[in-house]
């Protein structure tokens, strides 16, 4: 293994970076989760109401799905000035964006007040917050790969995709309080929008923690020695050379996505319609176990992490996508039973499944790519497969519904999307050991090789 050329952070400092990045991507979660629960239960109404419930549900979830769409523009953008300016600076912006948007959201006239562009205003603020998450997400799990300790990389990697279940559990908790307290007259009418204002309070809490912490010094390093060489040869972009030398590894990223996107957005947004239509439950008892198993999620993540410094990022990514294809037919099966323990046990061994793949993602793919091009190239592969999986899975979930009342073809679309995860990661190498100091693009190192030289630095 290459020897550091920076100091490593201190417990203090790296727990300091490891909050930073954590507040900060659950406020980003939780304006866009925030937006797909809403979608769910009030945006049909308030938005589209002059059509058909399903239908209004399935425009409601087609807003939703243009976030997604806007996430590739946002990760070319923010991946490439990460990769120039620096990964901090991007992240502020990343949570100015997602925040303002999401206050305003909460502002917005309804389809009653304004008519046809109550939806289309609808539409432009989720495309800011799609842009937005796009960059947010490279960012911030290259902050804390950058800054830990290798050896540990999986599990302080991880605590900033703890950040989507904290979010999930934010949304959640926050709708969940507010339809327990007021009437369903009251909600659709001015309750839905508190939580979007609450975004603001929560963003002024973000950017002072995110101001606080220091640029990435395996950044830093990269970017001295970029400027010392400026003479010599010019540097290319960093999307030309993410497609040049890490194309492999950018589809590699986005197959290994499918399963863990297109399940999280069935088990956590499309529920909210599954278990209120198909299996006849309450609102406030498929929020619920929505939010206990969004806390059980949380505190999984971490454990997954550990686990993938101790035995790989590939054995653990593959015990999710199997484990989520399999869990689909009983997942259905259990909510179908229409009781609140059953519902509960679907969500939760779901989002179980979901965090084996979700919390060794941030070091897998940040191993992956050359310093000068990885916030390019985790953001790339993270993103651009978010159009085809998360962005139409509540709505593709929605449709099956509709055509075939029945969530069988629901399972296997979920499964096809594991098949696909199972092979991509297959394909992949492993990278636990990979030195994040190298700015070069090179291949990750073999493992039996890695493991021999971790042994003899130890």
């Amino acid at each position: 293994m290459a020897a550091s050329a920076s100091a490593p952070p201190t417990a203090r400092s790296l727990k300091r970076i490891v909050a930073a990045s954590l507040i900060g991507t659950t406020i980003e979660w939780y304006d866009f989760f925030l937006y797909g629960s809403a979608a769910a239960l009030v945006f049909p109404k308030l938005f589209f109401p002059e059509s058909d419930p399903l239908v209004g549900t399935l425009l409601s979830f087609l807003t939703y799905a243009v976030g997604f769409a806007a996430r590739p523009l946002g990760a070319l953008v923010f991946g490439h000035y990460g990769d120039r300016l620096g990964r901090k600076k991007l992240l502020v912006l990343s949570l100015l964006l997602m925040g303002g948007a999401t206050f305003a959201i909460g502002l917005l006239p309804t389809h009653a007040t304004v008519g046809a562009a109550a939806p289309v205003l609808l539409t432009v603020l989720r495309l800011v917050q799609g842009f937005a998450l796009g960059g947010e997400w490279g960012g911030a799990v290259l902050l804390v790969s950058e800054h830990g300790d290798a050896k540990r990389r999986g599990f302080w990697a991880s605590w900033p995709q703890t950040g989507a279940p904290a979010g999930q559990l934010l949304a959640t908790g926050v709708l969940s309080a507010l339809t327990a307290l007021l009437s369903d007259s009251a909600f659709g009418t001015w309750g839905w929008r508190i939580p979007f204002l609450l975004s603001g309070v929560l963003v002024i809490v973000g950017l002072w923690i995110r101001l606080s912490v220091d640029e990435s010094p395996v950044f830093k390093a990269a970017l001295a020695q970029a400027e010392a060489r400026k003479g010599a040869t010019a540097e290319k972009m960093p999307l030309v050379a993410v497609l040049r030398h890490h194309w492999r590894d950018v589809l590699i990223a986005m197959g290994a996505r499918m399963a863990e996107n297109i399940s999280y957005y069935v088990i956590t947004a499309f529920i909210l319609v599954y278990a209120t239509t198909a299996a006849e439950l309450s609102k406030q008892t498929a929020l619920n176990a929505v939010l206990i198993a969004s806390a059980i999620h949380f505190a999984v993540i971490p454990v997954w992490g550990a686990l993938s410094d101790r035995f790989g990022r590939k054995p653990i990514y593959l015990i999710g996508a199997v484990g989520v294809g399999l869990w689909m037919f009983p997942f259905f099966a259990l909510i179908d039973s229409r009781s609140f323990g059953s519902l509960l046990l679907a969500v939760t061994v779901g989002l179980i499944f979901h965090g084996a793949m979700y919390a060794p993602q941030a070091a897998f793919f940040s191993e992956m790519f050359a310093t000068r091009m990885r916030y390019s190239g985790a953001s790339i592969g993270a993103q651009f497969s978010s159009v085809a999986a998360g962005a139409p899975a509540p709505l593709i979930a929605t449709a099956l519904l509709d055509n075939y009342h029945s969530s069988t073809m629901i399972s296997l679309y979920v499964i096809a999307a594991a098949l696909v995860t199972v092979l991509a990661v297959v394909c992949a190498k492993e990278t636990r050991l990979r030195d994040l100091e190298n700015i070069e693009a090179a291949p990750a190192p073999d493992t039996a090789a890695a493991v021999a030289a971790d042994a003899r630095t130890a």
